[in-house]
């Protein structure tokens, strides 16, 4: 009887404003969706229209929309640009200072040919944490097929754990673009994301790279360009006359993760007002970790591949401009997230998930799993879902919260098809045919989506 009449007052406070504001989200989703898929726009351009259109038909003024989008955009540039910059420094120092060379030819040095695929997959995992999915695949793309070539063992063997190990952490790891904005737009704690990112994250590359990988090795046997197999005599001549150590290369790499986690932990087992929390919070923030990392980075990576100061500068300054299209998506991501929240559909969704009685987290998971389909983008994806769901995070605990976060990480990765950029840039590299991309990649992609959310699920039963 409670529950009939609550769906009753439920329904009975649906209003035709309520349905107007609805239509609005879906005509501003649409608009972004078609300018993306079919015009072939630039999301950013893409995702201001689609405010315009979303501001428009829920009866703003352009006066409002124009100062909803601005603020959205300035607060997400302010919150999550300067990460992505830091985070893309410390990628280009490991990159340049031959430190992703020396972990790759460590491990696999150390592995078997049995081991290979776990070894591609440590490889991505470490490479990957500081470095954006494209320019970790490029980075990693020459040393898969260079494995392949020596070991004779399929390309899928140990291509698909490479890409597995990029992908979830594109998809749930901070400080990545996408897991870092849904963590400011839903006000969750990175530190306790990380943490309960990783704890997702183990699993799910397992699953989706060394295991699936063996049943994608018999399902395709791709041939990749001669010419990216063919040793680069010009990189002889770019690759730094000596390497940062193992050892030293993956303590920088780890450093912001192992600060930030240490935050989480003072967090949840210290009182507030105690000394080591209170150092713990300030050098755990992620501005300051990963700040310190970049620093640190100079010296160890920098200074160890017998760099002078100007060649440092010089790194530093090369990894800005190809993170400016990001900063840029992001940014106008957060316009329109802004624009949600002020024009009231964020309210109104919040309500309608409340009436049906969906989770908030499989909610999230399938606004992001529409998105993802619709753009192709899982960064776009990521940045609208949780525009979108924003609100459902208000009276959350700080785990669940989290979560929530997951969830929409979880839901950009599902099924990348020809709409997304990553879906060619593997085909083209691996050399496969458009339906053996999709047998491989984009059927990965819907594992580690899958096996993600019910991760995520069943640590919402026990935290």
């Amino acid at each position: 009887m409670n529950a009939l009449t609550s769906g009753t007052l439920a329904a009975s406070s649906w209003s035709g404003h309520d349905t107007r504001l609805i239509l609005a989200a879906i005509a501003g989703v649409a608009v972004i969706v078609v300018l993306i898929t079919q015009a072939k726009m630039h999301p950013f351009l893409a995702l201001m229209l689609g405010t315009g259109v979303l501001g428009g038909v829920a009866g703003m003024s352009l006066s409002k929309i124009i100062d909803s989008f601005s603020g959205g955009l300035g607060d997400t540039v302010a919150s999550v640009g300067v990460l992505i910059a830091l985070g893309s420094m410390l990628g280009k120092l490991l990159a340049d200072s031959g430190g992703a060379d020396q972990i790759v030819d460590t491990i696999l040095a150390k592995s078997g040919v049995r081991m290979l695929p776990w070894a591609m997959t440590l490889i991505a995992v470490l490479i990957g944490l500081p470095m954006f999915f494209e320019i970790g695949l490029v980075l990693l793309v020459p040393v898969v097929l260079l494995v392949a070539k020596r070991s004779g063992q399929p390309l899928m063997l140990v291509g698909i754990p490479a890409l597995a190990g990029l992908s979830v952490l594109h998809g749930l790891v901070p400080p990545h673009p996408g897991p870092l904005v849904a963590v400011s737009t839903v006000k969750a704690d990175l530190g306790v994301t990380l943490a309960l990112g990783l704890l997702v994250a183990v699993p799910t590359v397992i699953i989706a790279g060394p295991l699936f990988g063996r049943v994608a090795a018999r399902w395709v046997h791709a041939e990749p360009p001669a010419e990216l197999v063919e040793d680069d005599p010009e990189e002889e001549e770019t690759t730094p006359q000596r390497r940062p150590g193992f050892a030293l290369t993956v303590a920088t790499v780890l450093l912001p993760v192992v600060l930030m986690l240490g935050k989480a932990v003072a967090d949840v087992w210290l009182d507030k007002g105690d000394t080591v929390r209170t150092v713990l919070d300030a050098i755990g923030t992620p501005l300051f970790a990963l700040l310190v990392a970049v620093v640190v980075a100079m010296f160890t990576l920098g200074l160890s591949a017998g760099f002078g100061r100007e060649r440092i500068a010089s790194i530093v300054a090369e990894s800005l401009p190809p993170i400016a299209g990001i900063l840029l998506i992001v940014g106008a991501g957060g316009g329109f997230k802004q624009t949600l929240i002020d024009s009231g559909v964020s309210k109104t969704i919040t309500q309608a998930a409340d009436g049906a009685n969906i989770s908030a987290l499989l909610l999230a998971w399938l606004v992001a799993v529409g998105i993802r389909l619709a753009t192709g983008s899982a960064t776009v994806a990521t940045i609208s879902a949780a525009g979108i769901v924003a609100p459902l995070a208000t009276g959350m605990s700080t785990s669940h919260t989290a979560l929530l976060v997951l969830a929409i990480g979880s839901g950009s990765l599902f099924f990348s098809h020809v709409n997304d950029a990553g879906f060619w840039l593997v085909k083209e590299y691996y050399g496969m045919s458009v339906g053996e991309t999709i047998k491989t990649w984009s059927l990965m992609e819907t594992i580690i989506s899958v096996v993600s959310i019910v991760l995520i699920m069943l640590l919402n039963l026990v935290l």
